[in-house]
This record gives C-alpha cells, structure tokens and sequence, in this order.
C-alpha cells in the first residue's frame, strides 16, 4: 500500500511539474532557437527536467561512470541497452548533447511530447517503411548538422532486465554517415521500474556508463550483422551477470 501511494505522488508531482517546466522550455526555445541552431541550450534544460525526477526520489539514485567529454567535440551514433522507462531519464542524467530517436506515440504526449517536438527529437513509426525511411532521412540530417543521435537498437525494453537481439538501424546509420558508435551501458533501472509496472520498488541504485568509441574506420568494412554483434558483446561485458544473456 505504501509503494502504491509512493508511485501516485510521484505520477501527480510528475504531471504538475511537466506543464510548468514545458512552459519554461518554450520560453528557452523562443529565446535560443535563432542563435542555438542544434538547440543544445533546450537540450540541456530537458536534461535538467529529466534529472529532476531522479533527484525528487530519494531512494533512486544514479551513478555516472567514465563521463566523456569528448562527446562535445564530434557526433556519434548513442547505442544503448533498454530495461526500462526510467533509461530515458538516466540517459538525459549524462547531461550531453544528442537527438533522440523515439517511437512517433511518444511525441503526442502532453508536455513531454511536445517538448520532444521543439527539441526536433526524431520520431519513429514503427511497422512503416515510409515513416522508416522518413527516420533515417532525419537522422542523416542532423547528424550531418553535427548533432549526435540515441538509439535503443533493442527496439523495445526488456522485461526481465537480459539483454535482447541488437535491431540493425543504427549501425546502417553509423555505417552509412561514417559516423562512430559510442556505446552506453544502462543497469538498474529494470530493479526500479520493470516494464508494465508503474509501482514504486523501493531504494535502488542506477548506474549509467561511457564505453570507448568505435571509431567509423573500425568498422567501414565490418557487415552490419557483425557490427551489431560486436556492440551487443561490448554492452553485455558490462552489463551485471543477470542481465546479460
């Protein structure tokens, strides 16, 4: 009974705290998006946002391991492993620049989602090969700008936490931009919030990590099949034993 009323305070604070802070965020876009062509200001004040309701539970918390700044100076293609709705706050908890590649749904969203639409987040349909193609047309745009795009090349969120098949989409992409991987391992946010569940779980740890790049000329010559296996490896290595598989 108490993680259930832990879990409705935390929904009613989240839907209060949206409308507010959407409102900031349209202020921050009017003022930066003729200036901030890759509305990084915007970005980072949607990091900000999304931190926000790591920092308001304070049985959550999360760990940055091996932060890399050289995410500033060049694009990557983001690839990480999925557990979790709580992935997509932790992942804005790095506080670095990128695009996300979310499913079209999500966009419609009140607040959220129309904060992903002044971000100029991509959106995804899945089962569509015209809203496909119309994706990976938006990722070559702005990553051609400079920006950097996230990917969960799982596709969807695991519901036991293991780590499933890697989808071959952003490796075409990285292949096909000459554009390096940077690999991203997420643990503990399916012990926090497992798919389906809107309950609060009681004090876990979440932790975030950077591996090493893979530059484009590592792989220019690698068949996408191989690529997207070599990265699941290098993910699941650093992965806890009971979620690799």
């Amino acid at each position: 009974m108490l993680n259930r009323t832990i879990a409705v305070l935390f929904l009613v604070f989240f839907g209060l705290t949206s409308a507010l802070l959407f409102m900031v965020a349209l202020v921050i876009w009017a003022l930066t998006v003729l200036v901030d062509r890759r509305l990084i200001m915007l970005h980072l004040f949607t990091s900000l946002w999304a931190s926000l309701y790591l920092w308001s539970m304070p049985a959550w918390s999360v760990h940055v391991h091996d932060r890399r700044r050289d995410v500033w100076k060049r694009n990557y293609v983001l690839v990480s492993n999925h557990q979790s709705q709580l992935d997509i706050l932790v992942a804005f908890h790095l506080f670095l620049p990128f695009k996300w590649v979310s499913k079209a749904e999500v966009f419609n969203l009140p607040f959220i989602g129309w904060n992903m639409r002044l971000n100029r987040y991509i959106k995804l349909n899945r089962g569509d090969k015209a809203g496909t193609a119309r994706m990976f047309a938006n990722c070559e745009k702005a990553l051609a700008q400079g920006n950097s795009i996230f990917m969960f090349p799982e596709g969807t969120r695991s519901k036991t936490g293991e780590l499933k098949p890697f989808k071959p989409g952003a490796f075409i992409l990285a292949k096909r931009m000459g554009v390096p991987i940077l690999p991203v391992v997420i643990s503990g946010t399916n012990a926090a919030l497992p798919k389906h569940s809107l309950n609060f779980h009681g004090r876990q740890q979440m932790r975030i990590k950077l591996l090493d790049p893979i530059p484009a000329g590592a792989f220019s010559d690698m068949p996408v099949e191989a690529l997207a296996e070599m990265v699941r490896r290098r993910i699941a290595h650093n992965l806890d034993p009971v979620q690799t598989a």
